[in-house]
This record gives structure tokens, C-alpha cells and sequence, in this order.
């Protein structure tokens, strides 16, 4: 069978080298595209044009926003004194998910991994402990995956906190070793905030 055309073979290429596409799936998402009005295609190319030109990371936090800081770190009502430390936005949004943390967050852009060269000086620790020096932080919730890196990256975390007399403290461990916060159902969220511990 002939190849495709070249726009349409560049399409289906640009969508297998999104995260979770394969071949197949990029195929039927590129039949589909082709087969919506121009107006969707239109709507839904403006969409990712829009949200990779206004999309920036809070100077505070590190989370995504379309302002100049964040809703959360915004928010007034949130407790200042509690930090809860994730590695990607994404995983903001699944703590949000459970409506039962009413602190702030701190996003990493990452974890720890020396197999992949991933050093504490390549994600954002130190705006982290820039933060805790000049904010009212009394605990710091170490919510990174719970894999090896995510361990190495909480432990390592805690090492530098500790001396300041800040609390640093492990959610529990009811999203199974090896999973990501943001495929964890609310329940789950929530009994691993609930047993958090000390490190």
C-alpha cells in the first residue's frame, strides 16, 4: 500500500510523539482531525497556539498560570504555613482534585534521577528553600511520586529543610509504588494526605 501524503503522514507524526500516543492511536486521531469541519480544526489548532503563548510557570510556585501569579498562591484564604511540595502541575491539579488541602504547593518540574542525569541543581529546589527562608512555612508536605526517584528526590528534600526547623513530613503511601498522583482516584489522594508522615 502507497504511503500517505505528506501532510498527512507529518500530522500523524507530530501526534505519535505526544505521551500515551502510539502509532495506531496517532493514525485515528489523524483521520479524525481530517474529518471534523474547518471550523473545530480551526478552534482546536488556536486552542494549543493560545495556551503555549499565554500558559507561564508562577514566579511563586512554579505552577501553571495565565497571570502574573498563580489562583492559589493568590488566594488569601490559603494556609501559608503549609507547603505541599509536588513534581509537575499536573499533580496540583490532582491534589485539588480531593477539596481537603488547603495549603499551597511548590512544584519541582521534576525529580532526582542520576540514571538520567537529573541533579538537585536541574529542578526547582533551591526557589523552594528561597521560599521557606523568607515565608512563614511551618510544614512541608513531600508529595513527589512514589518511585525511587520520587523517594531520593522527598528524602534528599527533607535532608536540607530539617536543620530550619521545619517540618517535613511523607504522604502516606496509598497510591501504589510506582504510580503518578495524577491517575489516583480522590479517596486515594486523601488517605495518603491524612497518613502522611514525618521524614
Amino acid at each position: 500500500m502507497k504511503n500517505y501524503a505528506e501532510p498527512l503522514e507529518n500530522l500523524i507524526r507530530q501526534l505519535s510523539g505526544l505521551p500515551g500516543i502510539g502509532g495506531k492511536s496517532a493514525q485515528r486521531l489523524a483521520f479524525h482531525i481530517l474529518s471534523m469541519d474547518k471550523e473545530r480544526v480551526d478552534a482546536l489548532a488556536g486552542s494549543i497556539k493560545e495556551a503555549k503563548e499565554k500558559m507561564k510557570y508562577c514566579p511563586c510556585c512554579g505552577n501553571l498560570t495565565d497571570k502574573d501569579i498563580c489562583d492559589i498562591c493568590a488566594d488569601e484564604t490559603r494556609d501559608k504555613k503549609v507547603i505541599c511540595v509536588v513534581e509537575s502541575p499536573r499533580d496540583v491539579y490532582a491534589m485539588e482534585r480531593i477539596r481537603e488541602y488547603h495549603g499551597t504547593y511548590h512544584v519541582l518540574h521534576g525529580a532526582i534521577s542520576p540514571v538520567q542525569g537529573i541533579g538537585p541543581e536541574d529542578i526547582n529546589i533551591k526557589s523552594l528553600l528561597e521560599r521557606l527562608r523568607e515565608g512563614e512555612a511551618e510544614e512541608v508536605i513531600l508529595a513527589t511520586n512514589p518511585n525511587i526517584e520520587g523517594e531520593a528526590t522527598a528524602v534528599y528534600i527533607a535532608r536540607l529543610i530539617k536543620p530550619a526547623g521545619i517540618k517535613a513530613t511523607r504522604i502516606a503511601h496509598g497510591i501504589p509504588v510506582g504510580g503518578d498522583l495524577e491517575y489516583a482516584d480522590e479517596v486515594t489522594l486523601l488517605k495518603a494526605m491524612e497518613g502522611r508522615r514525618d521524614l
